[in-house]
């Protein structure tokens, strides 16, 4: 079976990430479609060793593609993925707009798998906030062993979250600084160039930013309700790959030992820890990877069955197009969806 595949916001980062790893994987493709805006129209994108001239989404007609793969930004999405799934196209959003909705599953692979089938009505998945993502691909399996209480979280998040707009203002401003020009701020509410920002999202009534209220809402859903979390997200001067600081309280005992042997074998995430110079993974060291990984793993000896540990992954990849592509290889799998053209 092979299925007619489009990809909407092709030409931005994560776009165009999709389109790699649907050709990376091999996903069973009988065409693929990318889709933008009208102001990208014609634009030439790569799938493989193939080039797709991009089309408009508003003069689209899914009636006969199986998958969209979103990836335009909440407003858009909240307009046309209702419209998608009527059609009878399975929508799998990148964006925040159907997260929270109890109709739409959010979806990790490797962590609810079993909540996809509640995508029947209204034939929209959501993709998980980046941050969010590699977090509770760490948790779930810890969580199944010493079941959690806490979670505390500070990020280390890359300006590659913010768009291409974030990649290209850390670039600018520090070029800016090294030739002695005035730095411009645009995408970010403080220079980000040699600077750190706790600020990313916009601020809610409570004091917390609209990010952290992200992690905890999708964690929550995703994960186990009973769970209490509270994070603190930061915007750093790195390109490519989230990281985060994470200190666990569980319900059970449960060893940095044993913690690192269920890490070791759980699916999606790589243990690199040795008490050594460099036996800890950075994000640089993380981009074009797959995997969530996870260093500095150590017992807290301030609570009751206490973990400390380090948390990096490549964010464009699992944080956005590898999950998106990977709840598409589930449909499949599972047989959940069929392809509406039959092959010749």
């Amino acid at each position: 079976m092979s299925f007619k595949v489009a990809v909407v916001g092709a030409t931005g980062n994560v776009g165009r990430e999709m389109l790699n790893i649907l050709e990376e994987r091999g996903f069973p493709v009988s065409e693929v479609v990318a889709l933008a805006s009208r102001r990208s129209q014609g634009t030439e994108v790569s799938f493989g060793d193939r080039t797709l001239k991009v089309k408009t989404l508003d003069q689209y007609d899914f009636s006969d593609t199986d998958i969209c793969i979103m990836s335009a930004g909440g407003n858009v999405s909240k307009e046309w993925s209702p419209k998608i799934g009527k059609q009878g196209c399975v929508v799998i959003d990148n964006s925040s707009a159907f997260r929270y909705d109890q109709d739409v599953p959010l979806i990790v692979p490797e962590v609810n798998p079993d909540a996809i089938s509640l995508f029947t009505r209204k034939n929209i998945i959501a993709n998980p906030n980046c941050s969010t993502a590699q977090l509770v691909v760490a948790l779930k399996p810890l969580h199944d062993f010493a079941t959690i209480k806490r979670v505390v979280v500070a990020t280390y998040q890359s300006v590659s979250g913010a768009g291409k707009e974030g990649m290209d203002e850390l670039f600018t401003q520090t070029r800016a600084v090294f030739v002695a020009d005035g730095v411009e701020v645009k995408k970010f509410t403080k220079r980000i160039a040699f600077n750190v920002i706790p600020h990313i999202d916009v601020f809610l009534d409570d004091g917390s930013t609209k990010e952290e209220w992200k992690m905890v809402a999708e964690t929550k859903k995703m994960l186990d309700p009973k769970i209490k979390l509270t994070a603190t997200c930061v915007r750093v001067p790195v390109f490519i790959g989230h990281s985060e600081a994470v200190n666990i309280e569980f319900e059970k005992p449960i060893t940095a030992d044993e913690a690192r042997d269920i890490l070791r074998e759980a699916p999606g995430c790589q243990v690199l820890d040795k008490r050594e110079d460099g036996g800890y993974i950075t994000p640089l060291e993380s981009a074009g990877e797959d995997a969530t990984f996870i260093s500095r793993i150590r017992e807290d000896s301030t609570i009751d069955n206490g973990l400390s540990m380090w948390i990096v992954s490549d964010n464009l990849r699992k944080g956005a197009a590898l999950n998106a592509v990977q709840i598409a290889e589930l449909l499949v799998e599972r047989g959940l969806i069929q392809p509406k053209k039959k092959a010749a």
